[in-house]
C-alpha cells in the first residue's frame, strides 16, 4: 500500500482490531503495524493467530506512529486517548475510530486535541459479525464494506484523503457525511434492524426449545440479535436521539399491519407485505 502512514497503531484487539490488522498485513508492502489490547490475554490470543508486534503497552504502541485507529467501545475511546497524549503521541498523528457512532467522539475527543497538531477523523466501516472477539476475526472482513467518514473539526484535506485512501486499500467504498447525518442514517439502516431483530429472538423464541423447528427465515431474521448485549446497549442508548423516533415509526408501522389482521382485510395485508417487498429487493445481489 502507499506509505500515507508508514506506521499504524490499532487499539484494541476485538474483531474489528484483529481484523484490521489481519487485513493490512495482506496488503502488498504493508505498513508497520501495531495492536494494542489491554489484556495480557488478549496479547496472548493475537500472537498465537500470527498478529505480530502486539502489546499491552500503550507507549510503546503508539510511538512514532501515523495512525492511531481506535478499535475499542465508543465510551472508551476519549480516555483513551488522553492516555495516549500523556504517553506522548506524535504531532502530526492522525486518530481516527471505527465506531458505530459518531456524534459522541467527535464531542469527546475533538477537545482533547485543541492547540495540538494532532486531528481526528471519524471513520466506520459496516462490517462486523455477530460474532465478538479474535476467534471471529478474517483478512476480509472489510472488502466491498461501506465506510462512512466525518471529519466535523476540519482536518487537513491531505489527511482527509489519505484516510480515504487507506481505507480503499482494504477493499472499503467511502462516503462523507457530517456526524449527525451518519448517526441518523446508522439508527435507520444498522441500530433499529438490531433492535428489531432482538425483539423477533425475544418473542418468537420465547421457548427456546421451539426454534429447533424454525427454518432459515426465522435464522436470517434473528441472527444479529446473537450480538455482544453489552456492546449494543451502548450503541442504542448512546444514538437513542436517533432512534426513539424511528422505533415510534416502527410501531406505528406494525399497527397497519395489525389492523389488517383484526379486519380480516387480505388486500390490506397485500399492500403491507407489497410495500415491504420493494423496498427489499434491490438489496438482492445481481445474478
Amino acid at each position: 500500500m502507499k506509505t500515507d502512514f508508514p506506521t499504524i497503531t490499532i487499539v484494541g484487539g476485538g474483531l474489528l482490531g484483529g481484523s484490521l490488522a489481519l487485513a493490512l498485513t495482506a496488503v502488498e508492502n504493508p505498513p508497520k503495524i501495531r495492536l494494542w489490547a489491554r489484556r495480557q490475554e488478549t496479547v496472548e490470543a493475537a500472537e498465537k493467530l500470527g498478529i505480530s508486534n502486539v502489546t499491552g503497552d500503550l507507549a510503546e504502541a503508539i510511538k512514532d506512529t501515523n495512525l492511531v485507529i481506535l478499535a475499542v467501545p465508543v465510551g472508551s475511546m476519549a480516555a483513551l486517548v488522553s492516555a495516549a497524549l500523556e504517553a506522548g503521541l506524535s504531532d502530526g498523528c492522525l486518530i481516527t475510530d471505527v465506531g458505530s457512532v459518531k456524534g459522541v467522539p467527535h464531542r469527546n475527543i475533538g477537545p482533547l486535541l485543541e492547540g495540538r497538531g494532532i486531528h481526528f477523523i471519524g471513520s466506520h466501516p459496516m462490517a462486523g459479525s455477530e460474532r465478538n472477539g479474535l476467534s471471529a476475526i478474517t483478512a476480509t472482513l472489510f472488502q466491498d464494506a461501506a465506510c462512512l467518514l466525518t471529519n466535523d473539526e476540519g482536518a487537513p484535506a491531505e489527511q482527509a484523503a489519505a484516510l480515504e485512501r487507506f481505507w480503499k486499500t482494504i477493499g472499503c467504498r467511502t462516503s462523507w457525511m457530517s456526524a449527525a447525518i451518519h448517526d441518523e442514517l446508522v439508527a435507520r439502516i444498522s441500530h433499529l434492524p438490531h433492535l428489531i431483530a432482538a425483539s423477533a429472538a425475544r418473542v418468537c423464541l420465547k421457548d427456546p426449545s421451539e426454534g429447533r423447528f424454525g427454518g432459515g427465515g426465522l435464522r436470517d431474521t434473528t441472527r444479529v440479535a446473537a450480538g455482544n448485549p453489552s456492546m449494543w446497549a451502548e450503541i442504542v442508548i448512546e444514538n437513542r436521539e436517533a432512534l426513539t423516533g424511528l422505533l415510534h415509526e416502527t410501531i406505528a408501522d406494525l399497527r397497519e399491519i395489525l389492523a389488517s389482521l383484526e379486519n380480516a382485510d387480505q388486500e390490506q395485508a397485500r399492500q403491507w407485505l407489497t410495500t415491504a417487498k420493494q423496498r427489499r429487493d434491490p438489496l438482492n445481489p445481481p445474478q
